[in-house]
């Protein structure tokens, strides 16, 4: 079953799937999870495929990995099924998924074995931005299978499974340094380390359901719009909690998580990559029966502040909606990026680039509500009025200026008395740090009262739902990467 956050409770929706049950030979049976169409059927190797039909009917192009064939190798001609299977997935314009377990490229092959991964790897990327990818990994995803999951737009781990492109044996003989599976690419260090885990399932079952959730609120393919999403949650309800959420100090914390389960319908959302870059939020959520995509700084990690994780993590949750025609609201509440010689030394500049690069490209709906502090690089970086956003709303608490008062003291009041120092903070305060005075001057739509975000937000996806923008002809972009 799926545990969906809400915002006074947790909601609980069992899914009404059956679970799948893999026969001898590479044949699948079992409910709604039986192919309806079969993909080279009987192809020696650990790779079966076919097209598939979820609960709600609910159709995806379905690649199952039999560890119990050669741990899941990939032979040259376990690869030709996988990679037929996506260019099947890229041509009819269903969503591919991947049900992984393998041990990597077959030894036993040799460079055949190699060269038909690289096929493989090659028809999964032709996919991308065309049709969803998700792996579901319930094993072991090792040397190139584990770079396949790495192509996927969604990731799903199951807790006993595990990933790494240099195993355990290698590890040791090139550094003196034992570690298990597990230590070197379980569920866990996915998840809160390297970021490659977008959600963690207790079984395949579990993930199957997390799979179901996560299609529900995107398109079959980057030609369709995303299904409008039934709830009987008024577009207009106040949401009077937020007008108290703020602390009294302009440096308190508060769990950005509240605001989200505020503002969505029936306070139900999906949020991706929860256990990484932990000072922002990345989730699936509808509003309005829209399907949107929320980007908000978490104030209860690192102040909200941004980082080279926290970049990347956005970065690629906005280019995600942004292929998949799902709208973006994004939350604002941070004082900047995150200082520290280490971040710039390891590229703070390349990484920050990179949400820059994906919130200038997007042409997706795009609406912004400034919550508190809005400072610096950061306050351009988080999808800004002149970022191009098409709605920019604040609320009166909004702090939008190069730095706060305090920072601005320290460097323009070097040598002041404290007693003047402390007039200069107010005065910087009234004059700058309001939100009124950004709206004077078109930076901000709207000034509303926290209470009001749902109606207005909603409001502008309606307004925006006929939106559409033409791309520059050019081969491809070259992002920061």
């Amino acid at each position: 079953m799926l545990v969906v956050r809400k915002a006074s409770s947790l909601r609980v929706v069992t899914s009404v799937h059956e679970p799948t049950v893999r026969k001898a030979g590479g044949e699948v049976a079992g409910g709604a999870g039986e192919p309806k169409v079969h993909l080279q059927r009987k192809v020696p190797g650990a790779v079966s495929a076919g097209v598939r039909s979820l609960a709600g009917g609910r159709r995806v192009v379905w690649v199952e990995f039999d560890d119990s064939v050669h741990k899941g190798a990939l032979s040259s001609a376990a690869s030709q099924v996988l990679t037929n299977a996506a260019n099947t997935a890229r041509d009819k314009r269903l969503p591919l998924v991947l049900s992984m377990a393998s041990s990597g490229a077959d030894i036993l092959e040799g460079v055949a074995a190699l060269d038909g991964w690289g096929q493989a790897a090659r028809a999964i990327t032709q996919c991308s931005g065309v049709v969803p990818t998700v792996a579901i990994v319930h094993g072991p995803a090792v040397s190139g299978p584990a770079l396949l999951i790495g192509l996927c737009d969604v990731t799903i781990m199951t807790n006993d499974s595990y990933a790494f492109v240099s195993g355990p044996t290698m590890v040791a003989q090139m550094t003196g340094i034992e570690v298990s599976n597990e230590e070197l690419g379980g569920t866990d260090i996915h998840s809160r380390q390297s970021g490659v885990t977008s959600l963690v399932a207790n079984d395949v079952e579990h993930a199957t359901a997390l799979l179901e959730e996560v299609l529900r609120y995107l398109p079959d393919h980057v030609d369709e719009l995303t299904a409008m999403i039934e709830t009987g949650d008024p577009v207009n309800r106040p949401c009077p909690d937020l007008d108290t959420i703020l602390p009294a100090s302009s440096t308190g914390s508060y769990d950005v998580r509240k605001v989200i389960e505020s503002i969505v319908d029936d306070g139900a959302y999906l949020e991706l990559r929860a256990g990484w870059a932990s000072n922002i939020v990345t989730a699936l959520a509808s509003m309005g029966g829209h399907s949107v995509g929320i980007v908000a700084n978490q104030p209860l990690s690192l102040a909200g502040t941004l980082d080279i994780q926290a970049s990347q993590k956005a970065a690629r949750f906005v280019a995600f909606c942004d292929a998949f025609n799902i709208s973006i609201v994004t939350l604002v509440d941070t004082p900047g990026f995150y200082p520290g010689k280490d971040l710039e030394w390891r590229g703070m500049i390349r990484h920050g680039a990179q949400l820059v690069f994906a919130y200038g490209r997007a042409t997706v709906p795009r609406v912004c509500v400034i919550m508190r502090k809005s400072y610096g690089g950061a306050y351009i970086v988080m999808d800004s009025k002149k970022m191009g956003n098409d709605i920019c709303i604040a609320w009166p608490t909004a702090e939008l200026a190069v730095m706060g008062a305090g920072q601005a003291a320290a460097i323009l009041q070097r040598r002041a008395t404290p007693e003047e120092r402390a007039q200069f903070e107010r005065d910087y305060e009234e004059r700058l740090l309001n939100p009124y005075v950004a709206a004077e001057r078109g930076y901000v739509d709207a000034v509303i009262a926290p209470s009001e975000t749902r109606t207005e937000v909603v409001a502008a996806l309606d307004m925006l739902s006929s939106k559409r923008e033409k791309f520059p002809k050019r081969k491809h972009d070259n992002g920061p990467l």
